[in-house]
Protein backbone atom coordinates (compact mmCIF):
# COMPACT_ATOMS: atom_id res chain seq x y z
CA UNK A 1 0.00 0.00 0.00
CA UNK A 2 0.91 3.68 -0.81
CA UNK A 3 1.64 5.81 1.87
CA UNK A 4 0.29 9.49 1.87
CA UNK A 5 3.00 11.90 1.38
CA UNK A 6 2.49 14.74 3.78
CA UNK A 7 4.00 18.02 4.10
CA UNK A 8 6.20 17.32 6.83
CA UNK A 9 7.75 14.26 4.81
CA UNK A 10 8.63 16.06 2.09
CA UNK A 11 10.34 18.78 4.05
CA UNK A 12 13.84 18.24 3.52
CA UNK A 13 13.09 18.13 -0.20
CA UNK A 14 11.17 21.91 -0.39
CA UNK A 15 13.83 23.18 1.46
CA UNK A 16 16.40 22.27 -1.06
CA UNK A 17 14.59 23.13 -3.52
CA UNK A 18 14.11 27.12 -1.60
CA UNK A 19 17.73 26.94 -1.26
CA UNK A 20 18.48 25.93 -5.11
CA UNK A 21 15.87 28.59 -5.94
CA UNK A 22 17.73 31.47 -3.57
CA UNK A 23 21.56 30.23 -4.83
CA UNK A 24 20.86 29.98 -8.67
CA UNK A 25 19.14 33.22 -8.55
CA UNK A 26 21.86 35.24 -7.07
CA UNK A 27 24.38 33.21 -9.12
CA UNK A 28 22.79 34.16 -11.76
CA UNK A 29 22.41 37.97 -11.07
CA UNK A 30 26.53 38.13 -10.55
CA UNK A 31 27.37 36.24 -13.37
CA UNK A 32 25.29 37.02 -15.91
CA UNK A 33 22.60 40.52 -15.23
CA UNK A 34 25.25 42.43 -13.10
CA UNK A 35 28.31 42.40 -15.75
CA UNK A 36 28.82 45.34 -15.48
CA UNK A 37 27.14 46.17 -12.36
CA UNK A 38 24.48 48.48 -12.92
CA UNK A 39 21.24 49.57 -11.97
CA UNK A 40 18.47 47.87 -14.16
CA UNK A 41 15.08 49.45 -14.51
CA UNK A 42 12.02 46.76 -14.57
CA UNK A 43 9.70 48.76 -14.09
CA UNK A 44 8.85 51.91 -12.34
CA UNK A 45 8.47 50.59 -9.01
CA UNK A 46 11.27 47.72 -9.62
CA UNK A 47 15.13 47.94 -10.12
CA UNK A 48 17.77 44.72 -10.46
CA UNK A 49 20.54 46.20 -8.50
CA UNK A 50 23.81 44.19 -7.01
CA UNK A 51 24.21 45.11 -3.27
CA UNK A 52 26.24 43.18 -0.72
CA UNK A 53 24.71 42.80 3.23
CA UNK A 54 27.48 41.84 6.06
CA UNK A 55 25.10 42.62 8.37
CA UNK A 56 21.51 41.26 9.28
CA UNK A 57 17.84 42.82 8.52
CA UNK A 58 17.99 46.35 6.85
CA UNK A 59 21.85 46.47 7.14
CA UNK A 60 22.04 46.32 10.88
CA UNK A 61 25.32 45.97 11.88
CA UNK A 62 27.20 46.13 8.91
CA UNK A 63 30.87 46.85 8.86
CA UNK A 64 31.68 44.66 11.96
CA UNK A 65 34.63 42.85 10.18
CA UNK A 66 34.97 39.26 9.39
CA UNK A 67 34.43 38.50 13.00
CA UNK A 68 30.53 39.27 12.47
CA UNK A 69 30.54 36.66 9.39
CA UNK A 70 31.69 33.98 12.05
CA UNK A 71 29.33 35.41 14.82
CA UNK A 72 26.16 35.30 12.25
CA UNK A 73 26.39 32.66 10.54
CA UNK A 74 26.90 30.46 13.80
CA UNK A 75 23.91 32.75 15.58
CA UNK A 76 21.46 31.55 12.03
CA UNK A 77 23.01 28.03 12.21
CA UNK A 78 21.40 28.04 15.33
CA UNK A 79 18.34 29.60 14.88
CA UNK A 80 17.87 26.83 12.05
CA UNK A 81 18.73 23.87 14.26
CA UNK A 82 15.95 24.97 17.13
CA UNK A 83 13.77 25.41 13.66
CA UNK A 84 13.87 21.99 12.58
CA UNK A 85 13.29 20.20 16.16
CA UNK A 86 10.44 22.81 15.95
CA UNK A 87 9.61 21.33 12.75
CA UNK A 88 9.88 17.81 13.76
CA UNK A 89 7.25 18.75 16.28
CA UNK A 90 5.30 20.65 14.11
CA UNK A 91 1.47 18.81 13.31
CA UNK A 92 -0.06 21.89 11.76
CA UNK A 93 0.51 22.55 8.03
CA UNK A 94 0.77 25.98 7.83
CA UNK A 95 3.01 25.87 10.43
CA UNK A 96 5.41 23.06 8.75
CA UNK A 97 5.39 25.01 5.40
CA UNK A 98 6.30 28.52 7.52
CA UNK A 99 9.08 26.33 9.33
CA UNK A 100 10.17 24.95 5.54
CA UNK A 101 10.44 28.36 4.23
CA UNK A 102 12.30 30.44 6.96
CA UNK A 103 14.56 27.15 7.39
CA UNK A 104 15.61 27.08 3.54
CA UNK A 105 15.61 31.29 3.70
CA UNK A 106 17.71 31.30 5.84
CA UNK A 107 20.55 28.19 4.62
CA UNK A 108 20.17 30.14 1.58
CA UNK A 109 21.82 33.26 3.60
CA UNK A 110 24.08 31.34 5.41
CA UNK A 111 25.69 29.60 2.13
CA UNK A 112 26.08 33.71 0.94
CA UNK A 113 27.97 34.63 4.22
CA UNK A 114 29.86 31.87 4.75
CA UNK A 115 31.09 31.50 1.26
CA UNK A 116 30.96 35.60 0.20
CA UNK A 117 31.27 37.43 3.63
CA UNK A 118 28.03 39.22 3.06
CA UNK A 119 24.79 38.29 1.73
CA UNK A 120 23.74 38.35 -1.76
CA UNK A 121 20.82 41.33 -2.23
CA UNK A 122 19.65 42.29 -5.86
CA UNK A 123 15.40 43.06 -5.60
CA UNK A 124 14.78 47.07 -5.11
CA UNK A 125 11.35 47.88 -5.08
CA UNK A 126 10.81 51.64 -4.39
CA UNK A 127 8.27 54.88 -5.04
CA UNK A 128 10.08 57.09 -6.55
CA UNK A 129 12.77 58.11 -4.51
CA UNK A 130 11.92 55.81 -1.53
CA UNK A 131 13.44 52.70 -1.83
CA UNK A 132 12.47 49.35 0.46
CA UNK A 133 16.15 47.47 1.38
CA UNK A 134 16.79 45.56 -1.16
CA UNK A 135 16.34 41.73 -0.93
CA UNK A 136 16.43 38.22 -1.89
CA UNK A 137 14.94 34.84 -2.63
CA UNK A 138 16.18 33.46 0.61
CA UNK A 139 14.24 37.01 2.39
CA UNK A 140 11.15 36.28 1.14
CA UNK A 141 11.39 33.05 1.96
CA UNK A 142 11.91 33.96 5.69
CA UNK A 143 9.31 36.49 5.49
CA UNK A 144 6.43 34.10 4.15
CA UNK A 145 7.43 31.81 6.64
CA UNK A 146 7.62 34.22 9.51
CA UNK A 147 3.66 35.76 8.03
CA UNK A 148 2.27 32.15 8.07
CA UNK A 149 3.76 31.04 11.61
CA UNK A 150 2.27 34.25 12.60
CA UNK A 151 -1.17 33.87 10.61
CA UNK A 152 -1.21 30.08 12.31
CA UNK A 153 -0.95 31.30 15.61
CA UNK A 154 -3.60 33.88 15.16
CA UNK A 155 -5.82 31.86 13.73
CA UNK A 156 -4.76 28.38 14.67
CA UNK A 157 -6.94 25.52 12.02
CA UNK A 158 -9.71 23.93 14.12
CA UNK A 159 -9.69 20.12 14.94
Amino acid sequence: MIKKLTVKKLAVPFILILIFLDQVTKWWIINYIMQPIKILPITPFFNIVLTWNSGISFGIFSNQGSFSVIILSTLATLIVFFLAVWLMKAENKKLIIGLICIIGGAIGNIIDRVYHGAVIDFLDFHIKNYHWPAFNVADSCIFIGATLIILDSLFPDKK
